[in-house]
């Protein structure tokens, strides 16, 4: 596919110039662990009033999915519009697991910086090990906590507004509503701090694949809580951007990397794995503001290309993700009908493929691990899932196949039923296509996580 074509019929169609002065400022907000679990994407018991407000004064895509179900993999798509399997990121970066980005790679900030964009980074930075100049940010201000990240992300704004000529990227992570150890390192880990408090004043939702159980509910309360923390500091975020005079030039974009912490959600390629939020605002460019709500199914391999479209700037003929800029513009635009999704390393080697069409899903096991990976962190998980029924004794069948229609949580698998075979068929070919073109390493064998071939430099020299 041509990516200038989509270049052509957003960026240059609604009047943009390469002049920096004319190119958007950038904002881009993220959050772990969230997935859709907002009160503007039908969940009512969770309070979120400030990212309400942004869904109702931009766009809010209904169907945004992450190409990988576990946090610095899915980052560094966001950042580099390529697979995890292509970009290098198989797994997390942080510790030992030591995954990064290959030298090549092209991360947003380099990318804008090279364009004349004063770039920044605040709070988290899970897609690399790397320093932040190498992502091409000029700053990075640490601390994950939400109340660090608005404090940093209003003064950022504040700095950068000193010269209007100059366009900013500011990408904002907040380690909120992800789980947190507290003061006993024995613990189980939850989601609650000093700063939080459990949330359940409107009650709790208990998603549907989550056994409807005290302790789970007691738990989502405490999640619910940490999300209206994090609202509360996005809402302090966007009022400094609309106090500062910026706000009507400025791209907001807020999403998340993956589902909530919850079994068979983070960590699995189960569709509450890879279901995320995406919210859009741009008031000064037509289609990508007045509370409107897309259908299209978008990938978050997509954000880049879409993010260099609506600044006006050329779009790498690599990317594996392509712009949606012309579904907001009004022009043409042919919506994806399918998105790829993977798991390879997080706490340990499960490898996962999928093909997610508009009705069906395909999962290729690579591995007999555990059904699914658990997020929990705890020794003595709180919440138990619908399906498997144990997921102590339950492992990865080689296949699986989902009809989405009637099946939404994936609860029956239809790998094995002949009535399915010619979606079984097409949907094989599919992936296998996929992992062809964007040259999965996964196709060749098992891949070595960065520990092993420590080790085993260890042992050899």
């Amino acid at each position: 596919m041509n990516r200038r074509h989509f270049l052509g019929t957003s960026a240059v169609g609604a009047g943009l110039t390469a002049s920096a002065s004319s190119r958007p400022n950038i904002l881009l907000l993220h959050s772990h662990d969230l997935g859709r679990h907002l009160h503007c994407y039908g969940v009512s018991t969770v309070e979120t009033p400030h990212l309400d407000r942004l869904a109702a004064e931009g766009v809010l895509f209904e169907r945004a999915f992450c190409t990988a179900p576990q946090c610095s993999p899915s980052r560094a798509s966001m950042f580099t519009g390529r697979y995890p399997h292509s970009n290098g990121v198989m797994g997390l970066t942080h510790a030992n697991f030591a995954w990064d980005l290959q030298p090549g790679e092209k991360h947003l900030g380099q990318l804008l910086k090279q364009a004349g964009y004063a770039t920044s980074c605040v709070g988290i930075m899970h897609e690399t090990r790397s320093p932040a100049a190498r992502c091409g940010l000029d700053s990075h201000t640490a601390g994950p906590r939400a109340v660090q990240v608005a404090d940093a992300t209003i003064d950022k704004m504040a700095e950068f507004a000193k010269t209007p000529d100059k366009p900013f990227y500011i990408q904002a992570g907040t380690i909120e509503p992800h789980r947190m150890r507290g003061a006993d390192p024995g613990a189980d880990v939850g989601f609650l701090g000093t700063d939080i408090q459990p949330d359940d004043r409107l009650g709790v939702t208990v998603p549907p694949y989550l056994r409807d159980t005290a302790s789970c509910r007691t738990e989502l309360a405490e999640m619910q809580g940490s999300i209206r923390h994090m609202d509360a500091q996005m809402g302090r975020i966007l009022d400094a951007l609309r106090n500062s005079g910026q706000e009507r030039n400025t791209l907001v974009i807020y999403t998340t990397d993956h589902g909530i912490a919850m079994p068979r959600a983070k960590c699995s390629v189960y569709e509450p794995g890879h279901e995320i939020s995406l919210l859009m605002r741009l008031p000064n460019r037509p289609g990508w503001s007045g509370g409107k709500r897309q259908r299209a199914m978008i990938s978050n391999v997509d954000y880049l290309p879409t993010i260099l479209d609506a600044a006006g700037l050329e779009v790498p003929s690599n990317l594996h993700g392509r712009s949606f800029a012309p579904l907001l513009d009004g022009g043409k635009y042919e919506p994806r009908d399918a998105v790829f999704g993977e798991l390879t390393y997080h706490t340990y080697y499960d490898p996962c493929r999928t093909v997610r069409t508009e009705t069906h899903k395909l999962i290729v096991n690579f591995s007999s691990a555990p059904a699914f990976m658990d997020p929990s962190q705890s020794w003595r998980p709180r919440a138990d899932t619908v399906v498997p029924l144990n997921d102590a004794t339950a492992s990865h069948p080689p296949f699986e196949l989902y009809d989405l229609r009637q099946d939404p949580y994936e609860r029956r698998n239809l790998a094995a039923d002949q009535s399915y075979a010619g979606i079984l068929k097409q949907l094989r070919a599919r992936l296998l296509d996929h992992m062809r073109t964007t040259q999965d390493p996964l196709l060749a064998g098992a891949i070595a996580s960065p520990m092993h071939e420590r080790a085993a430099a260890w042992l050899l020299t």
